[in-house]
């Protein structure tokens, strides 16, 4: 099919996917220079992050008692011996398998959560083209993981529109006597003009947790607050249990200090270093404890999408090429064993006859996160080991002669978010020392799904608008789809079309 039809099709189903109004694909007005800051600044770069993630928790906290209900719906649900599910695309998936992981390290042996990506755990580490869009693929993976009518769903979406978590969301409302949470994060007049977000708005069946807590520090990157203060919401009322409104408020005061008492530039060192590294041409190997170690694959592996850069290689695709960095549990001795420490379950990827194996559990663990991963990897390019280790409650990040610890003590909740917060300032940083974006416009997203195409095509206008031109809509459409006919994985769609201007 050609560029041209290509693009005429996307045009026809656009307006359910033109987002530009949504507060999570806004840009953040303290951050419109961060990529100029970093090249000045490291530490200040990275003290304007945490400001950035302060002001979206406080704004979380004014949303408690819709907290608070859900989080007794949980417990009650958990008491009573059922299941409570989770379900997301992308960032939010991840976040819930992150949450299932800890579940099950506090409740060794339990089975009562589970939680589900686009693209199953496949997915994890590499986004699974399209599936975000199919409202029956949620549907179906709900169902195939057992979900009964006595289950509670949880389905965060940062955007609130994503038709695969509608799809699960909405198929759960009917079959369950416990109403599904919708929680998201843009307001809900903003949402109620596409079919398929008021679909749920307007549901009463369904429970509706609205945390629009603002702009992403990097424009649409929802991997950063958004699924920040999700993860949170959803982590207290799954994570603490017999607790009352009153102590369940001093836990989110708790964690507020003890977030301001972290200070963010104290990787300065460590960012700059890995900035240099890859400007030199090497490589790194993230080494992680089983205890955090799916927080910091999260943090690589959404790397990739988010500035185009090359996913972590797969052992069984013929000729590929190396990711920047990669995780590694050095303990694992193979890599089912490695999936096993990383989600502390065996893994569950979608073994679909109509996919021809290519997410199913050969595939999956051709991502060999094990010590003979780590083996092969060392051999075959210049590397150098990023270590994070914990012992109780005491978090280290070293590389080279940089190194900095962390004394959280050993609340898991608490040290997963802080572990995700960091990094996610870190990498981001390392990427605008790397020109991955302009000012917080992420110039090199990749167009791997409808949203994402719009998103390329905003931003693409954007630019043009900051220089002083002029495009339509469709034309700039026509051009990404022409683009993409020979677009490399580690090609910026954005830059390459603005250059045709």
């Amino acid at each position: 099919m050609s560029a041209k039809i290509k693009a005429k099709e996307f045009l026809q189903i656009a307006e359910q996917f033109k987002l530009g109004h949504l507060v999570t694909e806004a840009f953040h007005p303290l951050t419109n220079e961060l990529s100029q800051l970093v090249k000045k600044d490291v530490a200040e770069a990275l003290r304007l992050l945490q400001q950035v993630d302060r002001d979206a928790l406080d704004v979380m906290h004014s949303k408690s008692t819709l907290i608070w209900k859900m989080a007794q719906d949980i417990q009650a649900t958990l008491k009573a011996g059922n299941k409570v599910f989770m379900c997301g695309c992308g960032a939010t998936g991840r976040l819930s398998l992150v949450l299932e992981t800890l579940y099950r390290q506090q409740n060794k042996g339990s089975h009562q959560v589970l939680s589900f990506m686009a693209g199953g755990d496949f997915a994890l580490i590499k986004s699974v083209e399209s599936f975000e869009d199919k409202v029956e693929y949620g549907e179906r993976q709900l169902l195939e993981l057992g979900f009964g009518p006595n289950d509670l769903l949880l389905s965060p979406t940062e955007g609130g529109e994503t038709p695969f978590v509608i799809g699960a969301t909405n198929l759960a409302a009917r079959m369950s006597k416990r109403s599904p949470y919708f929680l998201y994060c843009n307001p809900d007049d903003l949402l109620m003009p596409i079919d398929r977000s008021r679909e749920v708005l307007e549901n009463k069946k369904i429970h509706k947790v609205n945390l629009t807590v603002g702009p992403m520090a990097i424009s649409g990157s929802t991997r950063m607050q958004a699924s920040t203060v999700l993860m949170l919401a959803i982590g207290m009322g799954l994570l603490y249990r017999h607790v009352d409104e009153t102590r369940f408020n001093l836990f989110y005061r708790d964690f507020l200090h003890r977030l301001i008492q972290t200070d963010y530039a104290s990787l300065k060192g460590l960012t700059s270093l890995e900035a240099k590294l890859y400007q030199e041409k090497k490589f790194l190997n993230y080494l992680a404890d089983p205890h955090l170690a799916i927080s910091i694959l999260t943090d690589t592996t959404e790397r990739s999408p988010t500035f185009s850069l090359r996913a972590f290689e797969n052992r069984l695709e013929p000729g590929y090429e190396h990711s920047l960095s990669y995780l590694f549990i050095p303990d694992a001795e193979n890599a089912g064993h490695g999936w096993a420490e990383l989600l502390w379950r065996n893994p569950r990827p979608l073994e679909w006859s109509e996919l021809n194996d290519r997410i199913g559990s050969d595939k999956l663990l051709g991502f060999d996160i094990s010590q003979k991963g780590l083996k092969h990897r060392s051999e075959s390019i210049p590397t150098e080991n990023f270590l994070i280790s914990y012992e109780k409650g005491k978090i280290q990040f070293s590389c080279q002669d940089q190194s900095v610890e962390y004394n959280w003590g050993e609340d898991q909740l608490f040290n997963h978010l802080m572990v995700k917060m960091l990094l996610n300032a870190h990498s981001t940083l390392v990427m605008g020392l790397l020109d991955r974006y302009q000012g917080n416009v992420m110039t090199w997203v990749r167009s791997s799904n409808n949203k994402l195409i719009d998103r390329a095509a905003r931003y693409i206008l954007h630019l043009l608008k900051l220089q002083g031109k002029t495009a339509e809509y469709s034309d700039v459409i026509e051009k990404i789809f022409e683009e993409c006919e020979d677009l490399e994985e580690n090609d910026p769609i954005v830059l390459k079309v603005l250059r045709r201007y």
